[in-house]
């Protein structure tokens, strides 16, 4: 039966890219990457404390796929970083806009959040100058903007009749809540001294678990471009599971999605090809969601072995989705680009009293991650910032596929949510793109407190996702719209 209904899903999936086909077929993609390694001896972040680089792993690049039905014309990017500044994001769609025509409205660039890459953050990546100009960019973010910029010039050279399809694979054993409930008189407290309803990450097998704080999401959302006769051009790729790790010390990965997209091409045989096809895997709405069963200890592994076996998996499995995809070359494109003042918390007066205690005790030893510390500096940072910030929110429509955005580490519920009120369906939502605002729960998540909760871990007011959904749905129904003109 399982199958029965796959089947009427990949039909239904097929079809749904017909129904905006113009008259005639005049699309055409495009697929390049650029490298975007950092130099050795650049400060890896991800933890509370970086540490300089000693090896390349495995390079970091921008993926880059460009879309064209003769009228409209879209780019998609993913970078193999933690997050990017919005600075980084502004310069190299203007870049873009320069070079190829394609506006930055219809440019969507996001992050994968590897924790094992250089940082394209900046000193505050909240900072928001009155003018954009008035930013003092950094050597690496200048870098990476260019880069960014060479890609989707380099997919454009290689604009050529094109076909795309849609449909999803299932792989739910990869993804695990990390947000869970204890037995009563066993949760520790945070940092600042309270109590939250739910921990992160507690220790895996432990007597104390009750039960996960919110879903997963086991779907990887697929979207198949390939030339006429069958050669593939790049899948798209999103799901919604955080970096991996497992990484040697010093080494800088682009984490499973990296191994994702080379075993991909490898499987396709598109890595033997002129030009060679380009795989491609966004985070998805995996701000609550990793990689480890709590219900059992985990064992231990060595460097990069579970990394692998996930990305192998995730690699077959969507080329096994592959083999029922249909193909349309008569499909038309639109884009929606907002950028919505969102409110940011502010410290309370409470919280800078404690954080002008913390502050005047002595320093931390070089080398050593003291956390409340480093709170107490955040409180500080965020006191003087912006009492709202533009929060760049986008959607791009493919056919009947809808891939919305936002600039977070977003909670699962939320991308669930966008799925189904969707009013263009097939539809997902891509995370980390165009800056990086930190993570974003829901308001009943707020409530319930946790690490991504904590002030300085999220920035925006607790009603921020309800906000930022809402809009994406309007929105959502702009792009419908313009399919049926």
């Amino acid at each position: 039966m399982g199958r029965y209904l796959l089947g009427i899903v990949a039909c239904f999936l097929g079809t749904t890219l017909l129904a905006a086909d113009p008259p005639a077929s005049t699309f055409r993609a495009g697929a390049a990457t650029s490298n975007i390694t950092p130099a050795l001896g650049s400060a890896i972040i991800g933890g509370f404390l970086p540490f300089p680089a000693t090896n390349v792993h495995d390079e970091l690049h921008a993926r880059c796929l460009v879309l064209d039905d003769g009228k409209t014309k879209l780019a998609l990017v993913v970078v193999d970083l933690l997050g990017f500044h919005y600075i980084v994001s502004h310069q190299a769609r203007e870049f873009i806009e320069q070079e190829t025509g394609i506006p930055p409205t219809n440019v969507l660039i996001s992050a994968i959040h590897t924790h094992s890459a250089a940082s394209a953050l900046g000193k505050n990546h909240f900072e928001f100058p009155q003018k954009v100009d008035e930013y003092q960019i950094d050597k690496y973010q200048a870098f990476v903007a260019r880069r960014i910029a060479d890609g989707v010039k380099c997919a454009a050279n290689r604009l050529r009749p094109a076909q795309v399809g849609f449909t999803t694979a299932e792989a739910p054993e990869h993804v695990f809540n990390r947000r869970w409930f204890l037995k009563p008189g066993t949760m520790p407290p945070n940092p600042f001294g309270g109590i939250d309803q739910v921990k992160m990450n507690p220790a895996a097998g432990s007597p104390d678990l009750v039960r996960p704080a919110g879903p997963t999401d086991p779907l990887v959302s697929i979207l198949a471009v390939r030339e006429p006769d069958g050669r593939p051009i790049a899948v798209y790729s999103c799901y919604s599971l955080h970096y991996v790790g497992g990484v040697g010390h010093g080494d800088i990965s682009a984490d499973y999605y990296g191994m994702y997209c080379q075993r991909l091409e490898r499987l396709l045989e598109g890595d033997q090809q002129d030009p060679p096809m380009v795989a491609m895997m966004a985070n998805g709405t995996s701000g609550d969601v990793n990689n480890v069963n709590f219900l059992q200890p985990r064992p231990p592994k060595k460097p990069y072995e579970q990394m692998r076996f996930v990305a192998d998996d995730l690699a077959a499995k969507v080329q096994a989705a592959l083999a029922k995809v249909q193909y349309s070359d008569r499909l038309t494109l639109a884009a929606s680009y907002r950028e919505p003042l969102i409110a940011t918390r502010r410290p309370s007066a409470e919280q800078m009293a404690w954080a002008k205690e913390m502050l005047a005790k002595p320093a931390p030893k070089p080398g050593k991650a003291d956390i409340p510390y480093i709170y107490a500096q955040r409180f500080e940072e965020l006191a003087r910032g912006a009492a709202s910030v533009p929060t760049p929110l986008q959607v791009l429509r493919i056919g009947q596929v809808c891939i919305g955005s936002l600039p977070n580490e977003i909670f699962c519920e939320i991308g669930l949510e966008f799925r189904q009120r969707s009013p263009v369906q097939p539809a997902f939502l891509v995370s980390l793109a165009h800056g990086y605002f930190d993570y974003l729960p829901t308001p009943k998540q707020h409530e319930l407190g946790g690490y991504e909760t904590w002030l300085c871990t999220n920035r925006l007011e607790p009603k921020a996702s309800d906000k930022m959904l809402d809009a994406l749905l309007e929105m959502v129904a702009e792009v419908r719209s313009t399919a049926a003109k």
